[in-house]
């Protein structure tokens, strides 16, 4: 009897929420455990959408197409796994991100705004905390047929990070 080596399947992982959910920490503290690349998006996103974010200027749908299509075409074209920070807070978002790369699953990230509004206060980074209120106004939760899931980002990192390959495993 002959053994074939079997290959684990590669993995599309998108860890969304709002500014200061914590995508970056704990996308790159999950691809670690997964032994997965880690991409931040907020490297993919042209000069122009950094220039408005921190002059304190919500993007625009026309903003931010451009930018979720190159993280669709990461996601897509990456030859092992991948976990990419994206806020990816709408649904058509997501929609278009699933356009170039459709095995693609979301992580969100679900953090209150009070605490939201303590990260960004406490960081250096080029969105600042007054554009808080409009991620939240666009923000639409991950959805029941959406292939992904909801987390808590309300403990230490590595519980949050068992919790998600928890999650990931399962599916």
């Amino acid at each position: 009897m002959r053994w074939r080596r079997t290959r684990a399947p590669l993995l599309r992982i998108v860890m969304m929420g709002p500014s200061g959910s914590g995508k970056s920490l704990v996308g790159a503290a999950v691809a670690a455990r997964l032994r997965a690349r880690f991409v931040d998006g907020d490297d993919l996103h042209p000069a122009s959408n950094v220039a408005k974010m921190r002059a304190g200027t919500p993007l625009t749908d026309a903003d931010r197409a451009p930018w979720l299509d190159v993280v669709g075409a990461t996601l897509a074209h990456e030859s092992s796994s991948i976990v990419v920070a994206c806020s990816a807070l709408r649904r058509g978002y997501r929609d278009r991100i699933r356009a170039a790369c459709p095995g693609a699953v979301f992580v969100e990230l679900v953090v209150d705004a009070p605490d939201l509004r303590q990260r960004m206060s406490r960081r250096d980074h080029f969105m600042p905390t007054s554009l808080l209120d409009s991620q939240l106004a666009t923000l639409e939760p991950l959805s029941q047929d959406e292939a992904g899931f909801r987390v808590a980002n309300d403990a230490d990192l590595q519980s949050v990070v068992d919790r998600i390959v928890e999650l990931l495993a399962g599916r």
